[in-house]
């Protein structure tokens, strides 16, 4: 589902510790989580998630993310993968896992580019701006390969990326994440702080957060606050709270078939029934109830 709540988050510059001679990389993760920074960088990002579940923030989306998503991410798209709870309890037994191909549009060169034959991967590269999730063949074919990019190296590794885009150029199992393009540019002390009030609200979300609680953890007045955190979202501090809230919903939903509707809304922090329900529908269309006699037909019928 996209939202607008991010269209003007302003994410920190990240510089991919790579070989300066190389212009791609590949990362083979195994951590207790997948961090909370948000982020863009200048590289393309294909992301394969082996373990791990919660919500990630792709350019002006929030969507849940679980066990198998493939992703191609473009440059300077701002993106942030926040795993659920458990994984932040420093419990060896949980773990997030992923396999991460980051390389620079031009990795081969500009010459390459330039020729004919890439014209179908400049359109990739154009569609991915908005990021795209990868499904179907496509991505059984990608996630094998990018399997073995793990232990390539020099010319095995630029043909497994220029396979893997030959692939995905061709493929008709890319669906779009966010609405339009976007590329920010931001200071240091600008996305610092947001990254430091973003991890406040996910690590608080169910509790009754006050707007003073919240300008006190960004350090600034209240009326400060409101247009500081105005002019970065595009969104009130409220409303991003509500659709930090109403994406764990979902998940509860999905997972736990045990609580109520009604319990469900109250575990992510509505402290009404109708507040929630009226919340939930204007996000995603749909009832609490629905939502979840939808999620169960499309479990049975896969």
């Amino acid at each position: 589902m996209v939202n607008p709540l991010c269209r003007r988050m302003k994410p920190h510059f990240h510089l991919i510790p790579r070989n300066l001679e190389n212009a791609y990389l590949t990362r083979h993760h195994i951590v207790p989580n997948l961090g909370t920074v948000w982020h863009y960088h200048p590289e393309l990002e294909l992301h394969y998630i082996i373990r791990g579940k919660g919500v990630r923030f792709v350019g002006d989306n929030i969507s849940n993310f679980d066990v198998g998503e493939l992703l191609l991410l473009g440059e300077n798209l701002p993106h942030m993968w926040r795993c659920t709870e458990e994984y932040f309890r420093k419990d060896p037994s949980i773990q997030a896992e992923a396999i991460v191909v980051q390389f620079l549009p031009d990795f081969i060169g500009q010459d390459f580019l330039q020729k004919w034959e890439s014209e179908p991967i400049l359109r990739l590269y154009e569609k991915a701006k908005i990021g795209l999730v990868v499904t179907g063949d496509t991505k059984k074919q990608i996630i094998e390969l990018m399997k073995q990019t793990v232990e390539a190296e020099g010319i095995k590794m630029i043909i497994l990326i220029l396979t893997m885009l030959e692939i995905l150029s061709q493929s008709k199992d890319l669906h779009p994440i966010a609405s339009k393009q976007t590329l920010y540019q931001s200071s240091k002390e600008e996305t610092d702080r947001l990254n430091q009030v973003i991890a406040y609200i996910l690590n608080n979300y169910k509790n009754e957060l006050t707007l003073e609680e919240i300008s006190r953890v960004a350090n600034l007045r209240t009326t400060s606050f409101c247009r500081y955190f105005k002019m970065m979202t595009k969104k009130t501090f409220r409303d991003f709270l509500i659709e930090i809230r109403i994406s764990h919903a979902k998940r509860l939903l999905m997972e736990n078939s045990e609580l109520t509707t009604e319990a469900v809304g109250y575990e992510c922090g509505f402290n009404n029934r109708s507040n929630f329900f009226r919340h939930f529908k204007a996000i995603t269309g749909h009832t609490p109830s629905e939502y979840k006699r939808e999620y169960a037909k499309e479990s049975f019928l896969v």
